[in-house]
């Protein structure tokens, strides 16, 4: 039978692995890495590095992936994002078929933690229902951006006897949810923060956690608000591409 792993491999700091996720990568026979694009080649190097960093197995492989592209202007989100998964579904079955040895080992580098606004178990899920290729799946946990966010900027997700959320831009832009006065935003390519008319809101946010370009900046909301749009802006002009979180936080009544 074969076996696929899908390893969390944190922030972008390859020191971010966990020792569970340091002994998974060893026992893998094919990588598959998601390539989307020239300029995000970034992130393809830094799974490399990881794996560079990290023990692996003699013999093991490297494929990449061209990840299909994605109707972001669609305005059925939700079945726009079914048609992505299912090309992806699409493409990665072939490969697991044609790559893996029917007692092999392969493999997905997830950034962050698989389990938090990540669409490799539901592609997975896609393929075994499928019924073309046979495996079985374990999922390794792996370091959020989330984490890495509240740790960067030294304070806890939540305040005593008190929940928060995690969210995203579009979610966001429906207004500030009910019974929650701390939000995680994440998938926020919009800035969706400049739309929030809560008073004396303070806001962390970070870029790139994790890795050499790393952004942070924090502070009340209508202060520092405009200093991250334009901090942001120059950012992804330079690198071609931006992956950021905040989390923002409301006085409590």
């Amino acid at each position: 039978m074969r076996k696929i792993l899908v390893i969390g491999i944190g922030a972008g700091d390859p020191e971010q692995l966990t020792l569970e996720a340091v002994r998974a990568i060893a026992e893998v026979d094919v990588f598959f890495v998601l390539d989307k694009g020239s300029v995000k080649q970034d992130l393809v190097g830094l799974r490399q590095e990881i794996l560079r960093r990290h023990p692996t197995k003699p013999g093991h492989r490297v494929v990449e992936l061209r990840d299909p592209d994605r109707d972001r202007s669609a305005a059925a989100y939700v079945d726009a994002v079914d048609q992505w998964r299912r090309r992806r579904a699409e493409l990665l079955r072939d490969l697991v078929r044609d790559e893996v040895p029917a007692d092999g080992c392969g493999a997905m580098l997830v950034w962050g933690d698989p389990a938090l606004y990540d669409s490799t178990l539901g592609v997975l899920e896609e393929m075994l229902a499928d019924g073309t290729v046979d495996f079985e799946y374990a999922v390794i946990p792996g370091v959020s951006s989330v984490s890495t966010l509240a740790a960067r900027h030294r304070i806890g997700l939540n305040r005593v006897g008190r929940p928060f959320q995690v969210t995203t831009g579009r979610l966001l832009a429906e207004g500030w949810p009910s019974g929650v006065d701390d939000l995680v935003v994440m998938l926020d390519a919009h800035c969706t923060f400049t739309t929030v008319t809560e008073p004396d809101v303070l806001i962390y946010w970070g870029a790139y956690l994790g890795t050499p370009d790393e952004i942070l900046v924090a502070g009340p909301l209508a202060e520092v608000g405009p200093e991250i749009v334009e901090v942001r802006r120059a950012a992804r002009e330079r690198k071609g591409w931006i992956m950021d979180t905040y989390l923002l936080r409301r006085p409590v009544a």
